[in-house]
């Protein structure tokens, strides 16, 4: 693992255990990169390794790596599929956005969905959005009595390590971006044409409710940071620090997983193609 990513994941990588006070965490932080220019060639750079990786963990067939993006609104879940998984090969990667549940998914336990939706041997998947929905969104609406979400804390915990325990190494990602910058990215969608379907009044309400979400999500980061699936706190203002942070800690995670392609039983040099 390179100097750069080691110093990477013991930054923004919350211990188990610990005390997070997002307002300890910079979301416009940039010290780890030098240039916006250098650092963007260095991220497309990062996406084809990242391609290669994968490639190597779809031949071998044995293990799986879950991605899951968490964050408020405009935080840049989206963008940072695009921006890191743009050159990986669509055969490998599975993308899915939790919506608010249907009326089939209330009928069974609120986990029963997201197992569904886990990403099957050799596959990268991506959670745009997540069961950490059960405890945020949950918790400041109210969706559940109190009892029921705290509960869920380590609810989730255990279903992550069994699914950590059958070969899915787990990366979580919290898009950690400030309320200004939330303002100016929610007025681009009012006054860009192009981009009004991406804006949701509801989005507003859950604006008026910041406090309360950073709560929920300091919470859930102290409760459910694991040494089998860690939580990372990304300074999500802006895009270009995301990006690269994300797509280097997806690289070295990958390079720690170490898939090799399978070996075959017969040789080549054993037939000729006429």
């Amino acid at each position: 693992m390179a100097d750069q990513e080691r110093t990477l994941l013991n930054k923004l990588r919350v211990e188990p255990d610990g005390k997070v006070r997002l307002k300890d965490w910079n979301p416009r932080d940039k010290s780890l990169f030098k240039d916006e220019e250098e650092t963007k060639v260095a991220t497309a750079a990062l996406a084809k390794d990242i391609d290669i990786l994968q490639d190597r963990l779809y031949a071998e067939g044995t293990r799986s790596l879950l991605v899951i993006l968490q964050g408020m609104d405009t935080s840049g879940k989206d963008g940072t599929i695009r921006g890191v998984f743009n050159a990986t090969g669509p055969l490998g990667v599975s993308v899915h956005a939790f919506g608010p549940p249907t009326r089939d998914e209330l009928e069974h336990d609120y986990l029963w969905r997201v197992h569904e939706a886990v990403p099957r041997r050799g596959t990268i998947g991506i959670f745009n959005r997540s069961h950490y929905e059960d405890v945020l969104i949950g918790r400041v609406r109210k969706l559940a009595p109190d009892k029921v979400i705290e509960q869920r804390y380590e609810q989730i915990n255990a279903f992550e390590k069994m699914l950590a325990e059958n070969g899915t190494t787990i990366l979580k990602f919290m898009l950690h971006i400030s309320k200004d910058e939330q303002k100016e990215r929610l007025q681009e969608r009012l006054d860009d044409p192009t981009k009004h379907w991406k804006f949701n009044p509801s989005d507003l309400e859950d604006r008026q409710r910041w406090d309360e979400y950073q709560e929920a999500y300091e919470i859930m980061l102290n409760r459910c940071s694991t040494k089998w699936a860690p939580w990372h706190v990304i300074p999500a203002d802006r895009k270009w620090v995301r990006n690269a942070a994300i797509a280097s800690i997806v690289k070295a995670t990958l390079e720690e997983m170490d898939p090799q392609y399978p070996k075959v039983s017969w040789k080549p040099g054993d037939f000729k193609i006429e």
